[in-house]
C-alpha cells in the first residue's frame, strides 16, 4: 500500500485513506477494500519526515471508522430486517440466532470483528438486521474504532522507527486472516449439520 498512498499530498492522503475506512466499514461492497494494509501503511508514511500529520490522520480514521459501523448498522436495522421478515422460515430462524448471539456476545464481538478482514464490512449490518441494542453497539462500535483504527496507524507510525514492529505486525495480520478463513469453514459446517439433521 506505501506505493500507492506515496502518490497523495497530506491533505488527499487523509481523504482518501478516511474515505476508504468508512466505505469498508460502511458499504457493503466495502469488503475488497484493504483496510488493515491500508492503515499500517499510513502510519509508516506518517512517520516519515515531512509526513502528514499522525495526530490529524488517526483521528480522522477513527471518525470514518465510528461513522462508517452506524451507518452499516443503520441499513440493517432499515431495511435488512425488513427484507428478512418477507423471507421464508430458514431465513427467519438465521436472524433469530444472530439475535441470540449479538445478545450473548455482541460487544465483544463487534470489537474482535474489527480486526477481521471481511468480517468488519457485514457485522454492523447483520447487528442492525438482528435490531442489537443501539447503545451497546455504540460502544462496541468506538471501542473497536480505537483499538482498530487508531491502534493499527499508531502501530505503522511507530514501525517506522521500530523494524521488527513490522514483522511482528505481519505476523497478528495473518493470524486475523487465517481465524477468519477458520471461523467461516466452522460457521458453514456447523450451518451444514443442522440442516443435515432437521
Amino acid at each position: 500500500m506505501e506505493p500507492f498512498l506515496e502518490q497523495f499530498s497530506a491533505s488527499l492522503l487523509y481523504l482518501v485513506v478516511w474515505g476508504i475506512v468508512y466505505a469498508e466499514t460502511g458499504l457493503l461492497l466495502g469488503f475488497l477494500l484493504p483496510g488493515d494494509s491500508l492503515l499500517f501503511a499510513a502510519g509508516l508514511l506518517a512517520a516519515r519526515p515531512g509526513g502528514a500529520n499522525v495526530v490529524v490522520l488517526a483521528a480522522g480514521v477513527f471518525v470514518a471508522a465510528v461513522a462508517g459501523d452506524q451507518t452499516g448498522y443503520t441499513l440493517g436495522q432499515r431495511f435488512g430486517r425488513p427484507y428478512t421478515d418477507r423471507r421464508g422460515p430458514r431465513i427467519r430462524a438465521g436472524v433469530a440466532r444472530a439475535e441470540d448471539f449479538y445478545r450473548t456476545y455482541g460487544w465483544v464481538s463487534l470489537v474482535a470483528a474489527r480486526f477481521i478482514p471481511w468480517v468488519r464490512t457485514f457485522t454492523p449490518f447483520v447487528a442492525g438486521v438482528a435490531h442489537m441494542h443501539r447503545g451497546k453497539f455504540l460502544g462496541a462500535n468506538v471501542v473497536g474504532a480505537l483499538c482498530w483504527g487508531v491502534g493499527l496507524v499508531a502501530l505503522g507510525y511507530f514501525a517506522y522507527q521500530v523494524p521488527w514492529l513490522r514483522d511482528a505486525a505481519f505476523a497478528v495480520a495473518a493470524v486475523f486472516v487465517l481465524g477468519s478463513f477458520v471461523g467461516g469453514a466452522v460457521v458453514w459446517w456447523r450451518g451444514r449439520s443442522v440442516d443435515r439433521s432437521g
